[in-house]
Order: structure tokens, then C-alpha cells, then sequence
């Protein structure tokens, strides 16, 4: 069973892409491929719950169970040590990358305040896209009360756009909220 947002992909969006960008070929259009999901946790190095916490929410959010990431070096002057953990991560991939788009397009987003859009300027120049939240609880599924701490975390869009113009019409088609220039 396929995704309400892959669904409008296979529907309209092709061939809006296929006419826009002027390919012939379905395959050569640009599509999602992968979104991941990022907390890093400074404090978990003086406080491990943090990260059962941190762990907690994003399983909430993603449903899926997140990854820890570890720290590659040791840098004194953060008290870091090699092989620490200092973060969680989810890759979403598949039925669940169209639902949390899906989720995230049209339920997160305008639950922000004074929300005019996301930035235009965000790709990397490969046709990725990253957004930055200050915030998990504008997710609908955690629940304000059982937070302990306020955290950030960044999403990023990995397309398979060859240039960051394409991306931005892929993710303007497939509903991204861009703020008005």
C-alpha cells in the first residue's frame, strides 16, 4: 500500500517535473530518497539519561528505533572523549520518508508561530535540503508534559536532484511550504 504523498508523486508531480525540467524519461526525474532525523545531545556527556530521553522522542516521532552517534575524536575543550555518545539519528526511507514528509509538510510546519515558510536557501548544492527545528514538541505526538527538556533537532531531505533548482521544484510540487521572495 502506498503513501497518500507517493501516490501524488506517481500522479501529478512526474509529469509536472517532466514538462518543468524537460526530461523524457521517468527515471532521469528527480525523487525522494532518503530523510534523516538528528538530536545531538551536548549534555549527554554530563547527563546519560539525556539520551533515553532523546532516544525516546525520536522513536515517538519517526517510528523507528534511532541510532546512537558517537563522537569521532576527543576534544578537550568540550570534555569529549572518542567513542562518547552525542546523538541520535533515524533514516526513514520508503512508506515511512512519504508519511513523515507528508506529517511534516502539512501538521508540523504550521504549527510553528508566525510561520511564513522555510528558507529557499538550505540546499547543500546536491539537492539536499536540511531544516533546522528549535523544538520537538510542535510534533503532534509528543506530549508537552512528558518532555523533560526542550530540544532541537535537524531534518534533511536527500533527493536525487542533480542541481539545487531542481530539488526546489520537486519539494515545491510535492507541497513544501518555501517562504515568498
Amino acid at each position: 500500500m502506498k503513501s497518500r504523498l507517493e501516490e501524488k508523486y506517481l500522479a501529478e508531480v512526474t509529469s509536472q517535473l517532466k514538462a518543468g525540467l524537460g526530461y523524457n524519461n521517468i527515471m532521469q526525474l528527480p525523487k525522494l530518497k532518503k530523510i534523516v532525523i538528528n538530536i545531538g545531545l551536548g549534555e549527554a556527556t554530563q547527563e546519560p539519561k539525556a539520551l533515553e530521553a532523546a532516544e525516546k522522542d525520536l522513536a515517538t516521532i519517526s517510528g523507528q528505533h534511532p541510532v546512537t552517534t558517537r563522537s569521532k575524536k576527543s576534544i578537550s575543550a568540550f570534555k569529549l572523549r572518542a567513542g562518547v555518545p552525542i546523538g541520535m539519528m533515524v533514516t526513514l526511507r520508503g512508506k515511512r520518508m512519504y508519511d513523515f514528509f507528508d506529517k511534516l509538510v502539512n501538521v508540523v510546519l504550521p504549527r510553528f508561530r508566525d510561520f511564513r515558510g522555510v528558507s529557499r536557501d538550505s540546499f547543500d548544492g546536491r539537492g539536499n535540503y536540511s531544516l533546522g527545528m528549535k523544538e520537538q514538541i510542535v510534533f503532534p505526538e509528543i506530549d508537552y508534559d512528558k518532555v523533560d527538556r526542550i530540544r532541537g533537532m535537524e531534518v534533511t531531505i536527500i533527493t536525487t536532484a542533480k542541481n539545487d533548482d531542481e530539488a526546489r521544484t520537486l519539494l515545491e510540487l510535492m507541497g513544501m511550504p518555501f517562504r515568498k521572495t
